[in-house]
């Protein structure tokens, strides 16, 4: 084999759709690394660390380019193949000649060198190398060069997922997930699908006032045999823009999943919507863990008492350390002004968790009790309403169409501007 002219495609076997760089999860492929330097091997292995790495199987070897060509004399090698190289230009143009000898025509490869020459650097393009990155560096570059190499040019976008998980049992994260959604599908007029993945105890049908025959248990029992069409056959439209996959919400079975379980079921639905929204139960499990650490954004909504601030310090330093290269999860603070009640405050509590608050949902008791029971809405019982300015606030941070600080401050001016009216009306 010869890295000379070396196809930029992915190899055949990887799917299309699901290659991309940047926030994209790296396709399932093996990755094998050999670093003449600890530190290099060190750094090379946190990238896995990095949530786009979820599918990768990363191993990391001693030796070099000559440590290379030693074990693929025997071995078949694998999708990708990370060198590290200290020689000068021509031992490393020559080790890489005999590196090709033994490799497989799809093989791709990386080499992490210790000179920072455009000369060596064409050279190495022009012979087939996928990416030549200079050592020192960072585990997110490496993770990034990795990404564009299996993107495939022209392939279809997926869609941005955001799960929203309660601090709390009764915190609100399903009623605030569900809000949110529509505020985002009316704002950005882009679709939206909800995933409830409550199935024992999960909402979405209550609230959007749907009885789907089939839903999300469906799918995960086909999950073998699942592709798109039959995806689609399980969705149900809600409203526009907004579509649905429930929960059973009855106790027939336990709910008791593997860890990669939904992962099928959430990547097929990023092929097909662009804002995937993920209702995620008050649990902690192996599955509910994965997901966590492999969505694009997450919102942690709490209420402001002492019980919510302690789970939602953990949930918050959980997520981090699964997620060490992503910003900071975000918060949203819910019930905010309960009669009689004690109360943290956002900032305060969003500063103790290290969060970025993105809003604060006053308690209306009637307004969201009318909602609930009517199967509604906020903003279709109450346009008028001033939570859905911050709703809305809330849906263009999750998908990227505002900075944090915008977001936050457009929340906390409505929701002043929302206590002033209350007070002056009290």
């Amino acid at each position: 084999m010869s890295f000379l002219n070396n196809d930029p495609k992915p190899a055949d076997d990887l799917p299309a759709a699901e290659i991309a760089a940047g926030a994209r999860l790296i396709p399932r492929i093996t990755i094998q690394a050999f670093c003449e330097h600890s530190q290099t091997a060190q750094l090379v292995e946190s990238a896995v660390h990095d949530r786009r790495m979820s599918k990768v199987a990363l191993t990391t070897h001693n030796g070099g380019i000559e440590g290379a060509i030693e074990t693929y004399r025997s071995n078949p090698t694998p999708n990708l193949i990370i060198i590290e190289t200290s020689a000068q230009r021509d031992e490393i143009m020559a080790s890489l000649a005999r590196l090709a000898e033994v490799c497989d025509a799809t093989t791709r490869l990386v080499v992490l060198g210790h000179i920072n020459d455009v000369v060596l650097y064409r050279e190495l393009v022009r012979a087939g190398v996928s990416e030549y990155l200079v050592l020192p560096t960072t585990a997110q570059t490496i993770v990034s060069a990795i990404g564009e190499i299996f993107v495939a040019e022209g392939a279809a976008p997926i869609g941005r997922t955001i799960a929203f998980v309660a601090a709390k049992g009764g915190a609100g994260a399903s009623t605030i997930a569900h809000n949110v959604s529509w505020a985002i599908s009316q704002t950005l007029r882009q679709d939206v699908l909800i995933l409830d993945m409550d199935l024992p105890f999960g909402t979405a049908g209550l609230n959007f006032n749907q009885d789907p025959p089939n839903g999300i248990a469906d799918a995960l029992a086909a999950n073998d045999k699942m592709d798109q069409t039959m995806l689609d056959r399980l969705v149900s439209k809600a409203a526009s823009h907004i579509n649905l996959l429930t929960a059973p919400a009855t106790l027939e079975r336990t709910s008791d999943f593997a860890e990669r379980d939904f992962e099928q079921i959430v990547e097929m639905s990023q092929k097909s919507t662009p804002v995937v929204i993920l209702d995620l139960p008050h649990t902690w499990t192996a599955w509910l863990r994965h997901t966590l650490a492999t969505v694009d954004e997450i919102v942690i909504v709490a209420e402001p008492d002492l019980a919510n601030l302690r789970n939602a310090k953990n949930l918050a330093d959980t997520i981090k350390a699964l997620r060490p290269t992503e910003s900071k999860p975000n918060l949203v603070v819910n019930k905010v002004g309960l009669p009689k009640r004690p109360e943290i405050s956002a900032s305060e509590f969003a500063s103790s968790i290290d969060c970025r608050l993105l809003g604060q949902i006053p308690f209306d008791a009637a307004l969201f009790g009318t909602a609930a029971n009517n199967g509604q809405m906020i903003a279709e019982v109450a346009a008028s309403s001033k939570i859905n300015d911050i709703y809305r606030a809330v849906g263009l941070q999750v998908t990227g169409r505002s900075a944090p600080e915008t977001a936050g401050r457009a929340a906390s001016l409505k929701l002043s501007s929302l206590f002033s009216k209350r007070r002056k009306a009290g």
